[in-house]
């Protein structure tokens, strides 16, 4: 299971900043277990942006957001509503809001920051893939992760290396600033490129404290040994 939760609303209200209408694209696969993808979040996070003056046109869940195929059928059946909204904001974890992007010429925008759980994540087995870098900032990047897609995990642009868009480290490669920069001047929004994306707090990125707690993490953890009480006190 990829582990996902919600940004903060002041976060998510910016990025619609000079948008008239957003889509509502969730996933009611991985993220069902931490009630990221369910109708009663869904509803929330609706209601949530709308008091915060974002307009949001709709929404729809997918089972499986990581399955371009499927995305494509089912946004299909909601095609009006799609390609009236500016934007796609998109529940799931970091490769689900990648899917989309890349099924849709729209913008997307990441409702969630997905968490480490110290294992191996998505099953999915397509280019797309999630650092679980805590602070997801698809947004920036046309929906093409700079982590995961750029060889030296750049943020802000591609090395002096990039040699016709092809990557230094792997020749055969696309350079994944290329892909971003393509992506976003198809979508309109090269305007990004001007905005920094900050540096990633590497601390996010390790498994947080109360996610130690399952079976997985039994083994591994030490319980303190109980304190003697003196004779005649109940321990």
């Amino acid at each position: 299971m990829i582990v996902t939760e919600r940004k903060p609303l002041e976060e998510l209200a910016a990025m619609f900043a000079g948008e008239k209408g957003t889509y509502l694209v969730a996933c009611s696969g991985c993220p069902v277990g931490h009630k990221t993808g369910d109708e009663a979040s869904l509803a929330q996070l609706e209601a949530d942006l709308k008091a915060q003056g974002v307009n949001v046109l709709g929404r729809t869940s997918i089972d499986f957001l990581c399955n371009k195929a499927l995305v494509a059928l089912r946004l299909m059946k909601v095609l009006e509503d799609v390609q009236s909204a500016d934007s796609l904001l998109v529940s799931s974890c970091g490769i689900g809001v990648q899917a989309v992007g890349a099924t849709v010429d729209k913008p997307v925008h990441p409702s969630m920051n997905t968490i480490s759980m110290g294992g191996f994540q998505g099953l999915w087995p397509s280019e797309e893939r999630c650092a679980q870098c805590g602070d997801c900032s698809l947004d920036l990047t046309g929906g093409i992760c700079p982590v995961t897609f750029c060889s030296k995990s750049l943020l802000n642009g591609s090395c002096g290396g990039s040699d016709k868009g092809n990557c230094e480290v792997h020749k055969d490669v696309p350079c994944g600033w290329t892909l971003i920069y393509e992506r976003l001047k198809k979508t309109g929004r090269l305007d990004q490129l001007s905005k920094l994306n900050l540096l990633k707090n590497r601390d996010l990125m390790r498994v947080k404290p109360e996610a130690r707690k399952g079976s997985v993490w039994a083994l591994e953890l030490i319980e303190p040994e109980p304190e003697p009480q003196p004779e005649g006190k109940p321990a």
